[in-house]
This record gives structure tokens, sequence and C-alpha cells, in this order.
């Protein structure tokens, strides 16, 4: 009988300080509510700063990056390794919507171009970094393309199979 008195005795207790938590939590979100509903929400903000980062294990740290229509993007991509890039360089390659990525990709393969942007597509390309070694950085700026998914890579020879995304506009 002590047994079951003290656990109803623990479950009024707990319910108390729940009850107690939420009546506090609501309102003060409730005052939060009130101050952020006075400030435009559904009107994204014209600048979005982006940061991507490529490793010695040829892998992007994001497969997935969001944007608003029309934004102006600033991107810094940064190579966390420390190879050289002559063994293990990166970039970014944002690709126009219907484009093929892996023809693309092998047309930037025997480009010729020291950062493997093919020339002869470059109306297939939104935006691209440089190649980059080891702890080097590079910051590029654009605007959004409209709503849609789009494809980026990086086009060192073999690192498309594993260095890919989706930058989605919505």
């Amino acid at each position: 009988m002590n047994v079951l008195r003290f656990g109803m005795l623990a479950f009024s207790a707990l319910s108390l300080s729940l009850f107690a938590c939420n009546s506090g939590g609501n309102q003060s979100s409730t005052a939060t509510d009130t101050t952020t509903t006075t400030a435009p929400t559904t009107t994204p903000s014209k600048e979005v700063t982006l940061e991507l980062s490529g490793s010695d294990q040829m892998q992007y740290d994001k497969q997935l990056l969001h944007v608003s229509p029309g934004q102006d993007v600033t991107l810094i991509f940064h190579h966390a390794g420390k190879m050289p890039k002559t063994a293990m360089g990166h970039n970014f390659v944002l690709l126009q919507q219907g484009t093929d990525m892996h023809a693309f990709d092998s047309a930037a393969r025997v480009s010729g171009d020291p950062n493997f942007i093919p020339q002869k597509l470059s109306s297939e390309i939104i935006a691209h970094t440089k190649l980059l070694g080891g702890g080097e950085s590079d910051t590029i700026k654009f605007a959004a393309p409209p709503a849609g998914s789009y494809d980026y890579l990086c086009t060192f020879p073999g690192h498309s199979a594993t260095m890919f995304g989706k930058f989605v506009v919505q």
C-alpha cells in the first residue's frame, strides 16, 4: 500500500512540475511570438551566404543547399583537406537545369582547362569556383536562379562519383 501511495504522490508531483514548466514556457513563447509577428516572415533576405567544404576523402560536407529565387548568393568554398590540388583538387560547379551531369563531367576531364571547366559548355554553368588544393578557399557571388532543383559537382577527374549535390531554389 505504501508503494502505491508513494507512486501516486510521485506522479502528482511530476505532473505539477510539468504543468508549471509548460505554463511558463507558453508565456515565454507567446511573448516571443508577439515580437516576431511584427517582422515580415514571408520575405526572404535578399542576400544569403552559404559555406561548403570538400575533403581529402572526396566528399562535400553538404549534399543539399537551399536558397530563395533571386537571392544574391555568396558561396564560400573551402578545401578542408591537406593534399595539393594536383593530387586532390576540388571545385564547385553549379549547372543549369537539364544539364547532363555525367556528360558535363566527361567534357571537363578532357577540357585541358586547369580548373576542369569545359569552356565549350560554359552556357550550362550558373557559377563555379576555381580548383583548390588543401587549405585553400574561394568565394563566388551569383544570383540564385529561378525556382527548381539544380545539380552541383566537383569536376576534378573521378570526383563527381562522390562529390555532387542538389542546389534547391524555393
